[in-house]
């Protein structure tokens, strides 16, 4: 049969159309590329995290196959980190090629057994915002963590830092306002821990980033470094937040446990590993737009 013929009949309906080489590449060079194949620097302005508690049957489902949720009691917990990032670039690239954004996320604690047998703390992240196009675009391209635009203030003022975003649909919507002053706050009303020693645990981030690539059934495991990491308690005003409105949350009333200011921090993620999850059945999963 004739390469004409071969068209012919494929451009009528009567012969499948091949699929054509590039088509596989591409798919493999974009999966190779979301596993954080570079290792990136930044240097964090300023970190504010507010931790949520929610009983562990609602955040269960939320995690991939190989994650187990990381509890205290009966409750798993969300939190939201909220981090003027300077210089963000890649790791051998010079200071001023780096860029600056605002960077909000949605992270579940989360604790995963590796291949050889040592037990790692980390974080499964479910959204993230940027005030930046750019760190949207190459975001989503070097990552799954899911990165949207959103319109970003944020404030500096008389000893308080407040936050406002506004996401597209206004499906992440925030308001938080921080006392930074008082830096002995209590733990909120309701904090499912007894004392800030024990919130402290849960105040991220945590050593590890875990990226799921439901493509080939594989955790990708990105350890971040960082010095001088000493956050410290503050009390917070939360008037808007609008990601826990989804249906996965609805009837659930969001906890409050515990919430964690630092500032002036290097900061580095190395070059994702990948460890397959042959071992663990593949599952329906949460998927948050």
């Amino acid at each position: 049969m004739s390469r004409i013929t071969r068209d012919i009949e494929t451009m009528m309906g009567s012969r499948p159309a091949e699929n054509p080489p590039w088509t596989e590449v591409r798919r493999v060079l974009s999966r190779r590329l979301q596993r954080h194949p570079i290792p990136v620097v930044a240097h964090f302005r300023h970190s504010l995290v507010l931790t949520y508690a929610f009983p562990k049957a609602l955040l269960e489902p939320l995690l991939p196959p190989g994650l187990m949720l990381d509890t205290h009691g009966d409750f798993g917990f969300v939190a939201i980190a909220m981090v003027q990032t300077e210089d963000l670039r890649p790791a051998l690239a010079p200071r001023c090629a780096g860029q600056d954004f605002f960077l909000s996320g949605y992270r579940i604690f989360a604790r995963y057994r590796n291949r050889q047998g040592r037990l790692l703390r980390g974080l499964r992240i479910l959204r993230s915002d940027t005030d930046r196009r750019l760190m949207a675009v190459f975001g989503n391209l070097l990552t799954h963590y899911n990165y949207h635009c959103a319109a970003v203030s944020v404030r500096e003022e008389a000893g308080k830092l407040t936050i406002h975003v506004v996401s597209a649909a206004h499906e992440a919507d925030l308001c938080v306002t921080a006392d930074l002053e008082n830096r002995s706050a209590p733990l909120p009303d309701g904090s499912p821990f007894a004392n800030w020693r024990d919130a402290r645990r849960f105040a991220g981030p945590l050593p590890f980033t875990f990226d799921y690539e439901a493509e080939t059934h594989s955790l990708v495991l990105i350890e971040g470094v960082r010095r001088d990491w000493h956050p410290n308690p503050v009390a917070v005003t939360v008037e808007r937040c609008t990601f826990f409105n989804s249906s996965h949350f609805q009837g659930v009333r969001p906890n409050l446990a515990n919430a964690f200011y630092v500032a002036n921090i290097d900061y580095r993620w190395n070059r994702g590993v990948v460890e397959s999850l042959a071992a663990y059945p593949r599952q329906p999963r949460v998927v948050f737009a």
